[in-house]
């Protein structure tokens, strides 16, 4: 099945709002075999979002429209896809009431009722994050369309939880997945050591990046769920004996167990020990993305930020000598402060994070985007050194980069696994 996508709005074509839906919608499709062949963002014109719908329905099998759903004047989506597609627009009462129960206790303004006009034989897709419904219709020419809310709130669990069981239905058979998670490993690294999975056609692989990790979805077409998990599940393991040490989870694409502190609060739990971070440049970064993961409680013991040399020799214990000499930003206070932190708090494992995030600050010696990050066991420390060049990253993602590294090097401490690997 071949699709198009089409993101409707003016803020979306201006700038002013970043198409999120799409991308998350491609990333779907392409897990479930359909090749997503463009996509196009339209402002809210008629005439131009009728253009582009016809082309679209004369070429491809599938084709998605996101946003123009609500409520107001330039909400135009339906009208334009109804009258494409030689539909009526009726009044769906469900919706209709689904929308009344919203509003229960409050004004609700005639214009609402407009988001539960749909076009007549359309399979609804309920939305149970918002007012406005979207719904699959095939048009004249046999091509499917679907309608979908813009708010990434709603168009997320609406594409997930509604649209691809629709499409899975239709296609006949249960599709099953998996995701592989890394982190440290090159892109062009993993997409060497994964170049024959690539090819694969069912089970597919689906390699992306983000946040500085590589992901691959492995999606398996069967007869029944028991068995696209068991296709899904020795691909995946082959995968993970590809990738080696760079794997740090592989489960459902969710959102509960899928980020890199969960591994590390679950292997902490798992162990009985307990962390505790020294962060500088990151600002509590670390800290945070922890105590985002429910049970985060039983592990980590505390945290300082740390910024001036004097909080680092004063509550970390890092000596004068040391900030005077090698300056806060080195090897040698990152060690310090893992050390330190680890010793004041009573923590089995400390952290040490210090580096410059910029824009400003930097030196030709001491760049932005260097970062020193250190993790101590009592036993022995190891300290790494992160090189982001300010050019390519903002000091927002600086800093998420070295939260990330060095909660992977936590992670390959309490694995047995080389502490100073991989690629930062």
């Amino acid at each position: 099945m071949q699709a198009e996508l089409i993101a409707v709005g003016t803020e979306l074509l201006l700038g002013h709002t970043i198409d999120t839906d799409s991308a998350y919608a491609s990333r779907e499709l392409a897990a479930s075999g359909i090749d997503v062949l463009r996509r196009f963002t339209v402002g809210d014109n008629p005439a131009r979002l009728e253009e582009t719908l016809r082309l679209a329905l004369s070429r491809s099998d599938l084709v998605v429209l996101i946003g123009g759903l609500g409520p107001t004047k330039d909400d135009l989506t339906k009208e334009i896809a109804a009258r494409v597609c030689g539909k009526q627009l009726v009044m769906h009462e469900e919706s209709r009431r689904r929308i009344e129960e919203h509003f229960r206790g409050r004004v609700c303004g005639e214009t609402q009722w407009k988001q539960a006009m749909l076009p007549e034989g359309c399979d609804v897709l309920p939305n149970d994050h918002g007012t406005a419904p979207g719904c699959v219709f095939r048009a004249e020419n046999g091509c499917l369309v679907a309608l979908l809310p813009g708010p990434p709130s709603e168009c997320e669990p609406m594409i997930r939880d509604r649209l691809m069981p629709y499409l899975h239905r239709l296609s006949g058979g249960v599709i099953a997945s998996l995701m592989v998670r890394t982190f440290g490993i090159g892109e062009g690294t993993a997409a060497e050591r994964a170049e024959d999975f690539l090819n694969l056609a069912n089970p597919t692989v689906a390699p992306y990046a983000k946040d500085s990790e590589m992901f691959f979805r492995v999606t398996a077409k069967a007869s029944s769920q028991e068995e696209a998990q068991k296709e899904c599940r020795a691909v995946a393991d082959r995968l993970c004996e590809r990738l080696g040490s760079y794997v740090y989870a592989v489960n459902t694409d969710g959102t509960s167990q899928s980020c890199l502190e969960n591994t590390v609060v679950e292997l902490l739990a798992q162990r009985g020990l307990t962390v505790s971070a020294a962060e500088s440049c990151t600002g509590g970064l670390i800290a945070k993305r922890l105590t985002d993961v429910p049970g985060a409680s039983a592990v980590l013991n505390m945290s300082f930020v740390t910024y001036s040399n004097e909080a680092k020799h004063r509550l970390l214990g890092v000596p004068m000598e040391i900030l005077d000499r090698y300056g806060a930003v080195s090897e040698q206070v990152a060690r310090a402060m893992a050390e330190g932190v680890r010793r004041f708090s009573g923590s089995s494992v400390g952290v040490g994070v210090t580096g410059i995030a910029g824009p400003d600050g930097g030196t030709p010696e001491k760049p932005v985007g260097l970062v020193y990050l250190a993790v101590s066991d009592g036993e022995h420390t190891w300290v790494r050194r992160m090189n982001a060049p300010a050019r390519f990253q903002s000091r927002e993602k600086i800093r998420f980069r070295a939260a990330s590294t060095a909660l992977d090097m936590v992670r390959r401490l309490l694995c047995g696994l080389p502490v100073e690997e991989g690629a930062v």
